[in-house]
């Protein structure tokens, strides 16, 4: 009976937590192994999901949890590989996490306004791409925060890290991609008022 309970929970959920994998990885490619992953793991303990009642918000923890500890694996990886030279620097001034973060997303806003011309571009569109130009964790804080409307401390258990850290890397990702929102949102206003 649990078998066919768990084929029904697939088939029921697989388009929500889809759209939801393709939002947290930014890849369709990498989404689709992450929705396969979060299955294996909801069926290894079924029953347990049952007797819990919302094997829906379970997948979705679940997912955000493989995704994140997936980045921890890669980053523990990339350490190790390249432990004698960082990975960004300020420009000498000994800091390198500040201003290395800060060009990384600042990068996000860049590659969505080259080249880009919002005539037939649909809003989704424009906000994945946005989102794929932020590091992981970054989408991940979005995705929990404006999708699922947690709180900072339902995210910070979910990602692993402090409440106060989910509020900076908000505050990080926001900045990134609002300069794009606002161009766009400008563009519009301009192409409706004339």
């Amino acid at each position: 009976m649990e078998a066919a309970e768990f084929e029904t929970f697939v088939r029921r959920s697989a388009p929500a937590l889809r759209r939801y994998a393709r939002a947290v990885a930014a890849d369709p490619d990498q989404a689709e192994d992450l929705l396969q992953e979060t299955y294996v793991r909801v069926a290894g303990v079924w029953h347990r999901v049952l007797a819990d009642g919302d094997p829906f918000a379970y997948a979705k923890t679940a997912m955000i949890r493989l995704h994140t500890g997936r980045l921890r694996t890669l980053v523990r990886r990339f350490r190790r590989t390249s432990a004698a030279s960082p990975l960004v620097t300020d420009g000498g001034s000994g800091s390198s996490t500040e201003g290395g973060l800060g060009r990384v997303i600042g990068r996000a806003s860049d590659r969505v306004e080259d080249g880009w011309s919002g005539d037939g571009v649909e809003d989704g569109d424009l906000l994945r791409r946005l989102l794929a130009g932020l590091p992981p964790v970054h989408r991940a804080v979005l995705v929990l925060s404006y999708l699922d409307d947690l709180d900072d401390a339902a995210i910070a258990e979910a990602v692993g890290r402090r409440p106060a850290t989910v509020r900076s890397l908000r505050r990080y990702a926001l900045d990134a991609i609002g300069p794009a929102l606002s161009a766009v949102r400008a563009r519009a206003d301009r192409k409706v008022a004339g």
